[in-house]
């Protein structure tokens, strides 16, 4: 098995961190407009201004599905951390919580590791 390379594995870090704010964010955007949609019933102009906002977090997803393929790879940890960040993008607020601590443990992970 390869050993860690802290310089991926912070770069790899450093991809997730901005991924799982902006997902995060959008997710938070979708909330607020499915319910300015089902709950406030807001009129068809506005509806229609914020129909994109489902498809741009969607297609966000994917890519922070990526940089969390990528840093779980890199980082060599078990599969309930993979499904724990995958699940971060789609539970409000979550994304925010488990990147400050998917940052603690892989920073203390980089900062033992030995340099190629």
């Amino acid at each position: 098995m390869a050993a860690l390379d802290p310089v991926k594995g912070r770069e790899a870090l450093q991809r997730y961190r901005v991924m799982a704010w902006v997902t995060g964010t959008m997710l938070l955007i979708l909330c607020v407009e499915l319910v300015l949609k089902h709950v406030v019933h807001v009129g068809p102009d506005v509806v229609r201004w914020i129909s994109w906002v489902p498809f741009a977090h969607g297609w966000i997803y994917v890519v922070y599905l990526a940089t969390v393929l990528d840093l779980w790879s890199k980082m060599r940890w078990g599969f309930g951390r993979l499904v724990a960040m995958a699940l971060a993008g789609v539970v409000p607020v979550m994304s925010f919580v488990l990147e400050r601590r998917v940052h603690a443990d892989a920073a203390a992970r980089l900062e033992t590791a030995p340099a190629n």
